[in-house]
């Protein structure tokens, strides 16, 4: 979920800066190529430069922004046999699974949590909570990084940064549309652009890179039934379910007052937007082999 969410909300913030780069350097006067006409080609042709430019962006600074916002401390030179155990079983499941060593690191957090990211699969990062360490043993937390290092090996970030490029294009498309139409209709701009362009693509650049975060989302979701595959060949199929139902204890919602039950997000809208599927579907998957 780490590597999800650091990857969309440093999408969105490169997305919306070249989107101002772009206005404040005048680039976006190729819309204006037929006078108040809106030139279609050109819009698309400039929003796959955005959309494709963002994303590609947002992966190469993937691994950089990983460490500097989770605070991951490298493991360069093991201090303790924690550390060595570490460094070791990623090594062997890196060649196992025919990929180069990840960098392997550990970040301060309560929470049970793992997460593997990077531009080149021989050049990732795989990176456990100090949580993660505390809460599960030995074999739990090596099914854990068979499952990250199961990602790297599958080239989802890849994957991913292909998918959010299309998405992005169309996000940027259809904003300007928006833009375009509020400038032209509203505010009654019959030559170039004003405000009201400029604001209203922004705005509806945001809302749709939300809206957009669903079709990534299911993305996701699919992805963790293979890395838990990988995950299990990596170590063994019982050490990956029991790690599933430690988390699944580790997250167990604790109920709603009953007076704010109703205000509760249940299944719906949240699975939407959720990039894991549930741990139990997670569970179930994995022991009936599929």
């Amino acid at each position: 979920m780490l590597r999800i969410g650091l990857f969309l909300a440093t999408n969105v913030a490169i997305m919306v800066l070249i989107s101002i780069v772009f206005q404040l350097f005048g680039l976006e006067g190729i819309l204006q190529a037929n006078g108040v006409d809106l030139n279609l080609q050109a819009l698309l042709i400039m929003s796959g430069v955005i959309g494709f430019g963002g994303s590609i962006i947002s992966l190469l600074l993937s691994k950089f922004m990983a460490k500097r916002s989770m605070g991951v401390q490298l493991i360069e030179n093991p201090s303790n046999e924690l550390e060595s155990w570490l460094v070791n079983t990623v090594q062997r499941q890196s060649q196992d699974a025919g990929i180069g060593m990840p960098e392997v690191g550990i970040f301060d957090s309560p929470s049970p949590n793992a997460f593997a990211t990077g531009a080149n699969k021989n050049k990732a990062l795989v990176a456990v909570s100090t949580g993660l360490l505390q809460s599960m043993n030995r074999d739990e937390v090596e099914a854990v990084l068979g499952h990250e290092v199961s990602h790297v090996a599958n080239g989802d970030m890849i994957t991913l940064t292909l998918i959010q490029g299309v998405v992005n294009t169309f996000v940027v498309f259809f904003s300007r549309i928006v833009g375009h139409t509020i400038d032209r209709v509203v505010f009654k701009t019959e030559r170039g652009y004003g405000p009201g362009y400029y604001i209203g693509s922004i705005v509806a650049q945001i809302v749709f890179s939300f809206l957009a975060n669903i079709i990534v989302a299911w993305f996701s979701r699919r992805r963790e039934f293979r890395a838990d595959a990988g995950g299990a060949s990596l170590s063994s199929r019982s050490k990956m379910a029991n790690a599933l139902r430690r988390l699944q204890q580790a997250h167990e919602p604790q109920p709603l007052p009953n007076e704010l039950a109703a205000f509760g997000i249940n299944g719906g809208l949240k699975s939407l937007f959720s990039t894991h599927p549930p741990l139990e579907e997670r569970i179930a998957a994995l022991e009936s082999g599929r």
